[in-house]
């Protein structure tokens, strides 16, 4: 049937229409290649460089280095491994140096040298320290090298119920000398995995946390407060920059970009990266600057994501003297969590991951994979540029000028996190941004999109939606969404409406319900719902039939994998989450429990409004998102009908791991 059907659109010259009208998919651009590792070899990259003759060097969070072999699987396609250093403590970072090589372990780093050149670190020289208390979330990274020669570490806070700088220097950013002297930079970090320089800046990338609404990029500059205070009880320190004390942080929830406008050296994002919209944790980041070998995106970023094993692409542009931009999906499908990422000698990108202890969608607990350009243009939108009305839109390729002329193709939102003590945020003063026109290019290369200038919101992610938008050839976007995050509106001439391709007739929007704060939004969404009820129900006069406990546990975990209750008993769930992230616990009909997670994780900006609960008969009972070290009670009254029924966390990219029964008995 499928060759007639292809000799017909042949005969009547439509195979090319025949070809279009398959969607494009990310492979058909960017290719996965897997290096394979030997079973007993446990690669969980924390530190990786490419060296000159062509080996990839990596170092694990089982405290070994590997030297790797034919990473890019030419001649017989196989890599080599070789065991080069051995015997330190998690180190999460590697720098070549030539001779030798520099290594970030928990308390210093650490010197590696061969001197005799048999392929075996000799020399482990300490070459910096720094104190520990023996806190599990004390991470250190680094050190990576400034283009000016100049070496950098970052320290990671403690966990100790919330954020904490339990040893000296703990949530910093530290300059590091030749000499092995550490001079502090900037603080306010919390999670630093990800950092380095763009353009000659130095950037950090974060993770949502305590004071850390979402995932975010910061351009850091000596002195700067970049959020979180528990690195200030090292503010008076000899040598600290940083003129801001904690005192001064004010907790009031406001959004972080207000509050820096009123507290001098507390520094908001370039970028922020939407929780669950784009990755859940972001970690290491790469400029393009293979001169066109990985794509048509030279001098943008790449932005790896540990918890949803994905990369995103970020485009900035400075405003003002002030740096913000988009971040773009890109690349889905790694096989663990991202941390580190490396350019090939030939323009590919080498991606080191592992998953132990913090858990990411991709299934492997580690592994190394390339990722190559196959040569084939993607249909993207390439950049997106602030005016002073609104924002241009240029394209990789050419579009269909009608299509991108309707102003149904377009849809914009704009929307904030707080700057709070609680760990994370939900999204908040959510407010659509209506078009007043369109200016389509001649070339077909760009779009402006033209907004009243009052609807413009500075601090804030404009999420900018292009369904709409297709190809001169009639494809659809490859990922048609960007979230741009405004901290200056740039200057220039408004557009007249003698230059729109297209005047769009304005509807009036009434906010008032956007901007109603999340926990109000929660309670009017939740109040009637019989699906959370978390006081005991008046007509319990005796009591709960059953009381069950279900914890957390690191690594996306219940505590418990396995209940039992009785068919039409009355039963009180206390979920404690004794977990560093956010959970929910959502009790499913039997074998739905992956599909109620899926369609969370597809809530958009609604998701944290709703708990990451789906609307959805496949739910019975839930709880809402519980926070680090708190819990909530649920009261239900179980299935009269026996069965495996399930319970999972709905918190998007922990459904696939987070799951347990609730075994229904007559």
């Amino acid at each position: 049937m499928k060759n007639i059907l292809l000799t017909t659109l042949i005969s009547f010259g439509c195979l090319s229409a025949y070809s279009q009208s398959k969607p494009n998919k990310e492979d058909d651009f960017y290719r996965i290649v897997t290096i394979p590792i030997p079973e007993n070899i446990k690669m969980e990259v924390g530190g990786m460089q490419v060296l000159p003759d062509g080996r990839l060097a990596t170092s694990t969070r089982r405290g070994e280095v590997w030297m790797i072999g034919n990473p890019y699987l030419k001649g017989d396609g196989k890599p080599s491994f070789h065991k080069f250093a051995t015997g330190l403590h998690e180190p999460l970072g590697l720098l070549y140096r030539g001779k030798d090589f520099l290594i970030s372990q928990r308390g210093e780093v650490t010197r590696l040298a061969d001197t005799d050149n048999d392929g075996i670190a000799d020399v482990y020289d300490s070459f910096a320290k720094w104190p520990l208390s023996g806190n599990y979330h004390q991470y250190s990274y680094g050190p990576v090298a400034m283009p000016n020669g100049e070496l950098l570490v970052t320290l990671n806070l403690d966990w100790v119920g919330r954020g904490a700088s339990g040893s000296k220097w703990r949530g910093w950013m530290l300059k590091l000398g030749e000499d092995g002297k550490l001079t502090p930079y900037a603080t306010g970090l919390r999670s630093p995995s990800g950092f380095g320089s763009y353009k000659g800046d130095i950037f950090y990338t974060e993770n949502q946390g305590d004071w850390v609404g979402s995932g975010r990029m910061t351009h850091l500059e000596k002195g700067d407060f970049a959020g979180n205070p528990a690195g200030l009880k090292w503010g008076k320190e000899e040598g600290s920059p940083v003129k801001i004390t904690a005192a001064e942080v004010p907790n009031t929830g406001e959004p972080l970009y207000d509050v820096a406008k009123k507290v001098p050296g507390i520094k908001p994002p370039a970028v922020w990266f939407p929780h669950t919209l784009v990755g859940i944790s972001t970690s290491d980041f790469k400029e393009d600057v293979t001169n066109g070998a990985f794509g048509p995106f030279a001098g943008q970023m790449f932005v790896g994501d540990q918890g949803h094993s994905i990369i995103t692409r970020v485009d900035l542009e400075k405003v003002n003297g002030v740096w913000q931009g988009t971040v773009f999906p890109f690349r889905e499908g790694f096989m663990s969590g991202i941390l580190r990422m490396e350019w090939g000698l030939d323009g590919s990108m080498f991606v080191g991951q592992t998953s132990r202890g913090w858990s990411a969608t991709g299934k492997s607990e580690f592994g190394i994979q390339r990722l190559v350009w196959t040569g084939k243009m993607p249909f993207e939108m390439k950049t997106v540029r602030s005016t002073p009305d609104g924002f241009e839109i240029t394209f990789t390729s050419p579009i269909d000028k009608a299509a991108a002329a309707s102003q149904d193709a377009y849809k914009l939102n704009s929307f904030t996190y707080k700057y709070h003590s609680t760990y994370g945020s939900p999204i908040i003063n959510t407010q659509e941004v209506p078009l007043k026109g369109i200016i389509v290019s001649e070339d077909g290369m760009r779009v402006r999109l033209v907004v009243d200038p009052a609807t413009l919101r500075k601090g804030y992610i404009h999420e900018i939606k292009a369904d709409g938008v297709k190809g001169a050839d009639g494809n659809a976007l490859l990922h048609t969404t960007g979230y741009y995050t405004l901290n200056e509106i740039a200057a220039g001439n408004p557009a007249s409406s003698a230059q729109f391709t297209t005047t769009v007739k304005v509807t009036p929007v009434d906010h008032s319900a956007h901007n109603m704060p999340a926990a109000e939004t929660n309670a009017a969404n939740t109040a009637a719902s019989a699906k959370r009820v978390t006081e005991m129900p008046a007509s319990w006069t005796k009591g709960p039939d059953q009381t069950i406990t279900i914890g957390t546990v690191p690594g996306l975990k219940f505590d418990i994998s396995e209940i039992q209750v009785k068919a039409g008993s009355r039963v009180r769930i206390v979920f404690n989450n004794n977990d560093d992230m956010l959970h929910n616990l959502v009790i499913t009909k039997p074998g739905t429990a992956n599909a109620v997670g899926e369609a969370g994780l597809n809530l958009g900006l609604e998701g944290s409004e709703m708990n990451y609960v789906p609307k959805t008969n496949d739910v019975l009972f839930h709880s809402n998102i519980v926070e680090p070290e708190k819990s909530e009670s649920i009261f239900f009254v179980a299935p009269k009908q026996a069965g495996t029924y399930q319970y999972v966390c709905t918190f998007p990219g922990h459904y696939t791991m987070m799951q347990g029964k609730m075994k229904v008995v007559k």
